[in-house]
């Protein structure tokens, strides 16, 4: 009697997580399939992995926090009235499609009046923050993914204690996943104790309670330093080394950051705000209040930043319109390809209307879920005329997109379903053709350090591999 209890209850317990998963918004139709799937043929483990990663939840609290937060800062500042025309954008017809997507998803129109370049490396790019920092003389605001307590990130953490020492407000932000090592250091009481105001972001908080308040694999992705409202960065540097101490084995890690200067900065100081008032009990709203200065004249940018708070789909479907607005040319790095179907459509769909389209992996992924899930679309992608290479210098971390030699999208957001549903990212879009082509020079120095994919190969692989890599494929809308 008890066994046909238990079963009953379990059989009860089952179809409610299996209407749970068909009835939950924002979900693909093959997200829906797979849950229902592993839920019906493994019962005790579906329902529980269903609990643990089925449903993009960063908890209760966080959400209404988050939103609230949002609702109250206020919207982009007008710009003083001289330097109203320098933040006037100006671009082709064809651009404007790709900003006004980009103004659905956090309300931020682009803006013209800026200036950037790229570093050099990953050091380089250290060192340039580190230089700003010094010469900061109101505020720094940055949060890391990831932030270590190597040779760059100390460099990091001392410029903060120095610029607080003389008097520069320092807010530092950092995941509390991501960044548990250098949280729970001396290092972080060190620069609390020279004044660096500090916040956590999605606090890992007891693992065994985690299931009643969100997903522990939700984090902020989002890599952002604003130095007084005028300066700021993006890209896929993490602060640490190359050498990236907690995955050598991968080493070096090859990222791309943008160092830029003007109007943009503010778009990114929202973002910044918005994250740590969710985060830290501190109001700093009045930050964006004052008007926004565009001294001189320059190229138009737009920030872009997407998270499970944010509208849903918001990442895939900026990445899919910039395949769809290309007419000659598409070149793509990215360490993580986990597609849902339409984006991998669309990356057909630019090969097949004659477009040059080319996409750059790592030979070597530091997850070899996602590796193997990766290399499961390469078949569809070669038939469409894709050209698809894997760098061999190390783990190529760098996201970047350049469409049509004049349009550029960088920041933290891989092409996989993490930072499509779960990751808070931050990219920029871009339209200029000096930093465009900065940036496409960079890509061909991957591609020089990179090993063409065949088709030929690839039908050469045998059936075990192409089983074990599609099955993993076939594990993508749970990823």
């Amino acid at each position: 009697m008890w066994t046909t209890l238990l079963y009953l209850a379990l059989g009860l317990i089952e179809l409610a997580v299996i209407a749970r998963a068909i009835a939950r918004p924002h979900r693909d139709p093959a997200s829906r399939i797979a849950w229902v799937v592993v839920i019906a043929v493994l019962p005790v483990v579906g329902i529980f992995a269903y609990l643990l990663f089925g449903e993009t939840n960063i908890g209760r609290k966080r959400v209404a926090r988050a939103r609230a937060v949002l609702e109250g800062i206020p919207p982009p500042a007008a710009p003083a009235p001289q330097d109203e025309a320098n933040l006037r954008p100006e671009f082709p017809d064809r651009v404007a499609p790709l900003f006004k997507l980009g103004e659905t998803i956090n309300g931020f129109l682009p803006v013209g009046g800026n200036t950037a370049y790229l570093t050099a490396d990953s050091n380089a790019a250290i060192d340039a923050m580190v230089a700003d920092m010094d010469a900061a003389e109101d505020h720094i605001h940055l949060t890391f993914y990831i932030w270590l307590a190597d040779n760059n990130g100390l460099k990091v953490v001392e410029a903060l204690k120095r610029a607080a020492g003389r008097g520069v407000a320092c807010r530092a932000m950092a995941d509390g996943l991501g960044s548990r090592a250098l949280i729970a250091s001396s290092h972080w009481k060190d620069m609390r104790e020279a004044g660096v105001k500090m916040g956590v972001a999605l606090r890992i908080g007891n693992p065994l309670l985690r299931i009643f308040h969100g997903r522990i694999d939700l984090r902020n992705h989002r890599k952002i330093v604003v130095v007084d409202d005028w300066i700021t960065y993006c890209g896929s540097q993490n602060c640490a080394d190359p050498e990236f101490r907690v995955k050598p084995k991968y080493a070096p890690w090859v990222d791309t950051l943008m160092r830029f200067e003007g109007p943009i900065a503010r778009q990114n100081q929202h973002v910044f705000i918005g994250d740590w008032m969710t985060y830290v009990d501190e109001d700093v709203r009045s930050m964006l209040e004052a008007p926004i200065r565009a001294p001189h004249t320059g190229f138009p940018a737009q920030v872009i930043a997407t998270g499970p708070t944010v509208r849903s789909s918001a990442m895939p479907e900026t990445f899919e319109t910039l395949m769809y607005a290309a007419r000659h040319k598409l070149v793509i790095t990215t360490p993580y390809y986990v597609p849902d179907e339409s984006m991998q459509a669309a990356l057909c769909a630019a090969a097949n209307r004659g477009v040059d389209t080319t996409i750059v992996f790592p030979a070597r992924n530091d997850s070899w879920i996602t590796g193997a899930a990766s290399r499961s679309y390469y078949r569809e992608l070669l038939e469409a005329g894709v050209n698809i290479q894997e760098y061999v210098g190390g783990l190529l971390h760098a996201k970047t997109m350049t469409v049509d030699d004049d349009v550029t999208l960088i920041g933290s957001a891989n092409m996989d379903r993490r930072s499509f549903d779960l990751n808070y990212e931050n990219n920029i879009l871009l339209w200029d053709e000096a930093l465009t082509a900065e940036l496409r020079k960079r890509q061909e120095t991957f591609l020089a350090s990179s090993n063409e994919v065949t088709l030929a190969e690839v039908e050469a692989w045998s059936a075990g591999r192409r089983l074990w890599n599609n099955t993993i494929g076939m594990l993508g809308p749970l990823l």
